[in-house]
């Protein structure tokens, strides 16, 4: 009886030990799945959080963030150099980071990785995106033009126009046209444009602007009729100054000049320093036999600006 009892025991305590071994190795199994799938789960979730994806550069842009879309979209270009969107993006954020620079040099870096990256996207942009990348690139090649010692004007007008062709429209296209075609010296485009310019915006600079392209195209009559309205009715002191100064010389065309130096004066009165009202009454006093002050009138300008170049030719003539 007692041997049974051993024997059921015995018996009891092996199947107990077997049990309590699986037991322990399917812990273990389970313990390494769940290490496993936690570290499956840890790694894909660091991959992710390194993903850069379109959307996080879109609502980066959404958010006017542009250094933040130029990092995003920099980096999303070194897995997918020719993605349209994100060339599109990077191009749009240097534009925009190139406005708000106080340095030339760094302006004019972000200026060109701007226009590379937009014409590398305008190859293969859709019909939709076309014409709003054609403006932007004009757009940048158009401050390009104001802070380089280059031309660029020519691409400016370029790009502007097939936006236009495109269907692009925007306030802004007929002023940058009118600008960029003067800075070309194409003088009755820039008329055009610009007076297609002042029927949205009849700002100061544009009057100034279409009575400076009157003025060369030597219609002097509606120069003077545009620079009336500006010293009329402005308030800005600096283009007031260049009104003075172009009615002046308008006047010494015409051999007015009683009116011509009472414009001068005028200016003198606004600025003591312009170095281009002295320049020119030095042309009046020239024009009227009077070399002793003429010359004295330049001295004064080349003094108060030592690059006055029309100053210097004048001195240097005798």
């Amino acid at each position: 009886m007692n041997n049974d009892i051993n024997f059921k025991n015995g018996n009891y305590a092996k199947k107990k030990s077997y049990f309590l071994r699986r037991l322990i190795k399917l812990s273990l199994i389970v313990f390494s799945l769940a290490a496993l799938i936690f570290l499956v789960f840890f790694i894909f979730s660091k991959i992710s959080s390194n993903t850069i994806s379109i959307r996080d550069i879109k609502k980066a842009w959404e958010q006017y963030d542009y250094e933040k879309v130029y990092d995003l979209s920099s980096k999303y270009l070194q897995k997918d150099s020719y993605n349209n969107s994100a060339l599109t993006y990077y191009g749009y954020a240097c534009f925009f980071l190139s406005q708000s620079q106080t340095d030339t040099q760094t302006a004019q870096q972000y200026l060109d990785e701007s226009i590379n990256k937009m014409r590398i996207a305008l190859y293969s942009a859709n019909s939709k995106l076309k014409p709003q990348l054609e403006y932007m690139l004009g757009r940048a090649y158009f401050f390009k033009n104001t802070i380089t010692s280059y031309y660029y004007a020519d691409l400016a007008v370029k790009y502007i126009n097939l936006a236009k062709e495109d269907g692009f429209i925007s306030p802004d296209i007929p002023k940058l046209l009118g600008l960029s075609y003067a800075s070309l010296g194409m003088t009755m485009e820039s008329i055009a444009s610009f007076s297609e310019a002042l029927l949205e915006d009849e700002s100061d600079f544009l009057l100034l602007s279409i009575a400076e392209q009157y003025y060369n195209a030597k219609e002097l009559n509606i120069s003077e009729q545009y620079l009336f309205r500006i010293v009329q009715n402005s308030d800005n002191e600096d283009i007031i100054l260049k009104s003075r100064i172009l009615l002046g010389n308008i006047y010494i065309e015409k051999e007015s000049y009683e009116e011509a130096m009472e414009e001068f004066n005028k200016a003198l009165e606004l600025n003591p320093e312009s170095a281009d009202a002295h320049y020119a009454i030095g042309l009046i006093y020239e024009k009227q036999g009077n070399i002793v002050k003429a010359r004295a009138e330049w001295r004064t300008a080349l003094k108060l600006m030592p690059s006055h170049q029309l100053s210097r030719a004048k001195l240097s003539e005798s």
